[in-house]
């Protein structure tokens, strides 16, 4: 079936803001590809005249940027809409004294205070004259706490969907008044109403609950997880029990590292697409988040953007799809698709989201707290990723991409069982073995160095600097960690020190679910670089 409106969101709030010349580029892909939306993610990275500390040095967009970059699309046939919060997720403003009084916990704002509406009556009149779109995602997810914190502090407990349904008639008030039409994520409904669990496929919602809910406000269901139409299927079918026009937003995964998942994200968006077809949902959109430090590049998923929106339209046919995205690319399907490759490891099903280019790469070498998922071989896969990426047309305007993809991959030849091979020379007493360790350390510290420098190149190539202090810091770190352990390994071989510490203690599950040190030798998915790194507090 046509789509209404088929649209893509772009998360620019999780340190990497996309520069006004890069979303130009991406909006020309958008509109080739047969896209007709694009959704700007921005948390606090847009400009609030009255609010100087909203996306205070976060890289945020000026008010004549927005103008510019939705004059841009709306040239190319394409509708630019504010994606932004209004209630949690505005965890960077927490941090500023001005926004203490109205945050209620974690990073959720404080329902029922006069400062919390003048912030939104602001974020409101800025995208009034900022874009020519007046429909308005409002955000609204996720805010599992809501009502927990200073607001249970200045009014009692309250029932939270009680509490959720008269800010979001407030924000639907606002957002009137200029002109918008809301929509929403639907996830805090569902949790509201059903114990926290948001898939409540057979639940049956009582009706005064159901009316409660704003007619005016559209509800999204986004759900990146699941490769059965069934599941969407169900989904959809709970979501249309409310009054509400139903949207879906299925997901490109950019949000595991600095490697993307294409073909899951195409396995995935085939059989949300079907259940979308059998069920009447014509407003679709998929989102490109930036998790944990906005590392990937949105480019790098143009396989499954240029999927997506073919499978969108009715054709399945990958020969066809192929096709199509070489005569907009001029890059062959195949071959970006190895874009993929730095997660692909070990022996489970695949294609998968599990993410060992992200964990692996920060795991320490000395604590080894994902040694457990190292399994013999899987570290010479890299030696060939890096020799493919690398191969990548030289001449293609992507190149920058793979060439970092390969850097990457080249380090983790080095890196992956690194650490492991460490502590069992260690624990062996196995001196010589450690002394050719040394020299891989050595190696290593220049192959970190290297990938920097061609992901630097990415990074400003697409971003503005803003964020990248995050990358220097994260990077940097591996660099003078590297230098240390293998100091203090040349150290302990020539007797300088009697014994390194952090080899000598017994390895834990990583799951901390027991005390067993288990060597699944499976790899994982685990996104936080604070958690990876170290078991001390960042």
């Amino acid at each position: 079936m046509e789509k209404k409106t088929l649209g893509v969101m772009i998360d620019c709030s999780r340190n990497a803001v996309m520069k006004v010349e890069s979303i130009k580029k991406f909006i020309d892909l958008l509109s080739a590809f047969g896209y007709n939306m694009l959704q700007l993610y921005t948390e606090d990275t847009y400009e609030i005249a009255e609010e100087p500390y909203f996306g205070y040095m976060r890289g945020r967009y000026t008010a004549d940027e927005i103008k510019e970059i939705d004059r841009y699309a709306r040239s190319k046939g394409i509708e630019l809409v504010p994606c932004i919060q209004t209630l949690a997720h505005l965890n960077a403003i927490t941090r500023w004294a001005e926004y203490h009084p109205i945050i209620d916990c974690n990073d959720i704002l404080l329902a029922e205070d006069e400062r919390t509406y003048l912030l939104i009556d602001r974020m409101f009149n800025a995208l009034s004259k900022n874009f020519t779109s007046r429909r308005v995602n409002i955000g609204m997810d996720e805010a599992h706490m809501v009502g927990l914190g200073k607001y249970l502090e200045r009014n009692g407990y309250k029932n939270r969907f009680d509490i959720l349904l008269k800010h979001l008639k407030k924000v639907c008030e606002i957002a009137t008044k200029y002109g918008f039409k809301p929509m929403m994520w639907s996830d805090m409904f569902f949790r509201l109403l059903n114990n926290g669990e948001y898939y409540a496929t057979n639940k049956d919602f009582n009706k005064d609950v159901i009316d409660a809910v704003p007619k005016e406000v559209e509800l999204i269901y986004w759900d990146y997880y699941s490769d059965s139409e069934k599941h969407y299927d169900d989904m959809i079918k709970a979501h249309k029990k409310f009054n509400n026009n139903v949207w879906f937003a299925g997901g490109l995964w950019s949000w595991t590292g600095y490697a993307p998942h294409n073909k899951y994200s195409i396995r995935n968006t085939r059989a949300a697409i079907k259940a979308c077809n059998k069920n009447g949902v014509d407003n679709i959109f998929f989102t490109m988040w930036g998790d944990n430090g906005g590392e990937c590049s949105y480019f790098s998923l143009l396989p499954a953007l240029c999927y997506a929106a073919e499978v969108a339209r009715g054709n399945g046919d990958l020969n066809s799809i192929k096709a199509k995205f070489r005569h907009v690319t001029g890059c062959d399907f195949d071959k970006f698709i190895m874009a993929d490759l730095p997660n692909v490891i070990g022996k489970g099903k695949q294609p998968n989201i599990n993410n060992p280019s992200k964990y692996m790469l920060y795991n320490d070498f000395f604590l080894g707290l994902y040694d457990s998922t190292v399994a013999p071989g899987d570290k010479d896969k890299y030696k060939s990723y890096a020799r493919k990426l690398r191969n990548f047309d030289k001449t293609s305007p992507y190149y920058y991409i793979f060439d970092a993809l390969g850097a990457l991959c080249d380090l983790l030849y080095t890196k992956y069982d690194l650490g492991f091979n460490t502590r069992q020379a260690y624990q062996s007493g196995n001196i010589e073995r450690l002394k050719e360790l040394v020299k891989e350390y050595t190696k290593l510290f220049k192959k970190i160095k290297v990938f920097y420098d061609k992901y630097k190149v990415l990074w400003l190539n697409e971003n503005k600097p803003f964020g990248f202090e995050v990358i220097e810091i994260r990077i940097g770190g591996l660099l003078l960690r590297t230098q240390s352990c293998r100091e203090r390994l040349e150290a302990y071989i020539e007797k300088r020190i009697d014994r390194i510490e952090e080899l000598e203690q017994k390895l834990l599950n990583v799951y901390g679910n027991n005390q067993d040190f288990e060597p699944k030798q499976e790899v994982i998915f685990y996104n936080l670089y604070h958690h990876t790194a170290t078991v001390s507090i960042l």
